[in-house]
């Protein structure tokens, strides 16, 4: 019996001791060396970003080792200039997954991480990078570093999805969730038809939470701060760009129904909030013409780019149009902006029931659906 217990105690501790030399076989397996050499770019490259083009910047390094001979996984980190790597800025996968022993970035990126080291747009920074080595844990960093110097465009790194018009100079006031969206009407673009009181206001990326937020200075965008407005209640078509940093301002001034068969406007339309307009119990009555009754209209709108008056010309998608009735489809509705105007070209025709009948007008620039009108007939 003792000399089983004996044999047993041995043989456990063999086992003990292959798992522990296996054990720290497995950890040494783990083992890479630093990237010693870097390729490219050459140190302090100075690179004019362009990050709206397919533009790119090439990244390369010597290939490290593994200890067991086997494949090595590569990281490229980015930090501001005089940093150490320990909070780096950015870091990245390098291409095909990590596996290759180089980085391909576009401009773009390179945009957004100029931005996430504080290199403001329209200005000129330094970016410092190296390289992590790894087996997937137990990253070593290069004992090599370089610097990028970089030039932004005008514009922001990273363009909001969507934006909100917020503050006490607001129609929606300063109340984050009840800020109003804007339309966006391109890529980066966003236009939103509204008054603005004296108070202040800004823009928001979402409404709720923390958001980013980005206030006017003139005509230019920034990100952060807030814009004060002074003065009288005014009517605005506002656009901002947020891929060249611009803010535009039209006032408008007026909106009429151009009743086209007397050539003139038949009534004004005052403005009621919410990016709408409304003339209520207008009457009706078609103009009566050798061949019939004649119900073409359209729609005038008086702005100013703050230095002059001038007219728009809102109509119909179609150069001519059938009556509506009582079913036709949301789209005989829309607006469009009319470039080359004349008395008759893309009017809307009042449906047959409107004449000689007191009407509400409603004209619908809101952000959440095309722009469009309606009449409704008393």
């Amino acid at each position: 019996m003792p000399r089983f217990s004996i044999t047993s105690i041995i043989l456990c501790l063999f086992m003990l001791a292959i798992g522990a030399c296996s054990k720290d076989k497995k950890l040494d397996h783990t083992a890479v060396s630093q990237v010693s050499v870097i390729f490219a770019p050459d140190d302090n490259r100075f690179v004019k970003l362009q990050p709206a083009t397919s533009a790119t910047v090439l990244f390369e390094w010597e290939q490290a080792r593994a200890e067991d001979g086997g494949l090595v996984m590569y990281e490229i980190a980015f930090d501001k200039e005089g940093g150490d790597f320990s909070k780096p800025v950015y870091k990245m996968a390098t291409d095909n997954g990590g596996i290759f022993n180089k980085a391909t970035l576009s401009h773009k990126l390179l945009n957004t991480i100029a931005n996430l080291a504080g290199i403001p747009s329209l200005s000129t920074g330094k970016l410092k990078w190296t390289v992590f080595s790894s087996k997937g844990i137990n990253e070593v960093k290069s004992s090599q570093a370089r610097t990028i110097e970089v030039e932004r465009p005008a514009g922001f790194a990273s363009i909001p999805t969507d934006v909100y018009l917020t503050g006490t100079a607001t129609e929606a006031g300063a109340n984050i969730g009840d800020a109003i969206k804007l339309k966006q009407t391109s890529s980066g673009v966003f236009e939103v038809y509204t008054s603005l009181k004296a108070g202040s206001y800004q823009l928001a990326d979402r409404n709720s939470g923390t958001p980013v937020t980005y206030s006017v200075t003139g005509t230019t965008l920034k990100e952060g701060g807030s814009t004060d407005v002074a003065g009288s209640t005014k009517v605005y078509r506002i656009v901002f760009d947020f891929n060249n940093t611009s803010a535009t301002f039209t006032e408008v001034k007026g909106m009429g129904l151009w009743f086209a068969p007397n050539n003139t406007i038949q009534f004004s339309i005052p403005y009621a909030g919410n990016g709408q307009w409304k003339a209520e119990n207008q009457n009706i009555e078609f103009k009566q013409e050798g061949w019939g009754r004649d119900e073409r209209y359209k729609f005038r709108m008086q702005v100013n780019d703050g230095s002059a008056d001038s007219y728009e010309w809102y109509g119909s998608i179609n150069n001519d149009n059938q009556r509506p009735t009582a079913g036709s489809a949301p789209a005989y509705f829309y607006l469009i902006k009319i470039a080359n105007n004349d008395q008759w070209n893309y009017c809307f025709k009042f449906q047959t029931e409107a004449d000689m009948k007191p009407c509400d007008i409603i004209i619908d620039f809101s952000t959440t659906q095309p722009y469009t009108h309606k009449v409704v007939i008393k």
